[in-house]
């Protein structure tokens, strides 16, 4: 079951959803604002927090799963404290459980949750469609003080003749600043310029010496026979989890039917309470494990999720 899919649906409704027994995700409407130091405008938002306190059942969750799933109220709070009871045993052994667009939940040393909230996501319906946008500094003082350099490199001259004709002037001091900050702006698109090409030409320079290194390090005039070796050793520490066995034959089992399905399913030795732990693959990355984990839940396992644990 994707808990983690129906609180997310709740969120934008509701400033409260309570996974019974558990605790309760709240929501809190902030402010637009701007960051002094960047210059980037944040749209209004729902900021997100959790309160382990909050454990009454109050059925939202347990309605909706129900209207979702066509299933019976008492089933999906059955299959809602099973999760519960899942994640609570993964918690205990010091592993943290990611919820989807939610955040991620750990126990600290006092045996308290602590959140740590995504921030992929804006809750807030009214602001749908903004995103954050960063705006540049308006240099208003350092254009002045451009025009003042010019203006005494290049001063204007004034006569007692000239001096009766103000518009004049006036047209003539305009076209000065203007000549000026054209100059300005000509010489600095030029240097732009040339520090691109000088960029792109010093990469294809690396290229071809690196072509030229690798042709004189590996080209060889008597060859020794080619050894091919097939070694596949999987690290990191994101895991998508099939399943948990106390029998280590079923354990092995399941890894043998997952590769014929084309997964690199391994073991990961066992939990806490002697549970044979089996992973459809493991990957360094966040970002690699979550698209393998969308793709897994809608081809072959709605219940696969994601474990963060560091392997000995």
């Amino acid at each position: 079951m994707q808990l983690e899919t129906y609180i997310s649906d709740l969120l934008y409704r509701y400033e409260c959803v309570t996974i019974p027994d558990f605790g309760a995700f709240l929501t809190t409407r902030v402010s637009a604002k701007v960051h002094d130091s960047t210059h980037t405008f944040y749209p209004p938002k729902k900021v997100l927090s959790f309160n382990e306190q909050l454990q009454n059942n109050d059925g939202l969750l347990g309605n909706y799963i129900a209207e979702i799933e066509k299933i019976p109220y008492e089933t999906a709070v059955s299959k809602i404290a099973k999760q519960v009871k899942s994640i609570k045993s993964y918690l205990i052994e010091g592993e943290t459980i990611h919820f989807e667009n939610i955040g991620e939940l750990i126990l600290n040393a006092d045996g308290k949750i602590i959140f740590d909230p995504s921030n992929h996501i804006n809750y807030l319906t009214d602001s749908f469609g903004l995103s954050h946008f960063t705006s540049s500094d308006i240099k208003r003082e350092t254009y002045k003080e451009e025009v003042q350099a010019i203006e005494d490199i290049a001063p204007v001259a004034f006569t007692p003749e000239k001096r009766s004709n103000n518009n004049w002037l006036k047209y003539a001091a305009a076209a000065v600043v203007v000549l000026g900050l054209g100059g300005f702006g000509a010489a600095k698109y030029y240097d732009n310029t040339i520090e691109n090409h000088n960029q792109l030409a010093q990469e294809e320079a690396n290229a071809q010496m690196d072509a030229k290194v690798q042709e004189a390090t590996f080209v060889i005039s008597n060859p020794l026979p080619a050894a091919t070796l097939s070694l596949e050793k999987q690290t990191g520490h994101y895991h998508i989890v099939a399943g948990a066995f106390r029998i280590e034959a079923n354990s092995d089992k399941k890894v043998n039917q997952l590769r014929d399905k084309g997964y690199k399913a391994r073991k990961i030795g066992k939990n806490r309470y002697g549970l044979h732990e089996v992973v459809y693959q493991s990957f360094e990355t966040r970002a690699e494990a979550k698209r393998a984990l969308y793709k897994i839940r809608r081809e072959h396992n709605r219940d696969a999720w994601l474990l963060i644990k560091k392997l000995d």
